[in-house]
């Protein structure tokens, strides 16, 4: 299932603030449904890669205990304006996405 990946930078004290946002359902594996009473399957993302210029920069571990939804950021510093950003993700089940912009 395709996911949506968004994502943002900005300039902010003297270094680029990049911003992912992932449509992800971050299911622990924990909850019920309410009607069927049954585990709900653990889903969650994994990894997450932040590139500049295709150069690896940050990584991030991720697990169940993430919110719906999540908004993952980081901070770099001597980003170039027109540096290509680029995140990748991955889940539990296979599935993946990535979101790519420009300073």
């Amino acid at each position: 299932m395709a996911r949506l990946t968004k994502i943002k930078t900005r300039k902010k004290g003297g270094a680029t603030e990049i911003l992912v946002l992932v449509n992800h359902p971050m299911e622990t594996g924990q909850r019920k449904n309410k009607k069927t009473k049954k585990k709900i399957p653990a889903h969650y993302i994994q990894k997450m890669v932040f590139k500049i210029d295709g150069k690896e920069v940050a990584d991030a571990n991720l697990g169940p205990a993430v919110s719906k939804n999540p908004l993952v950021g980081i901070r770099v510093k001597g980003v170039k304006k027109g540096a290509s950003v680029k995140v990748t993700w991955s889940d539990n089940k296979g599935e993946s996405g990535k979101a790519q912009t420009t300073v």
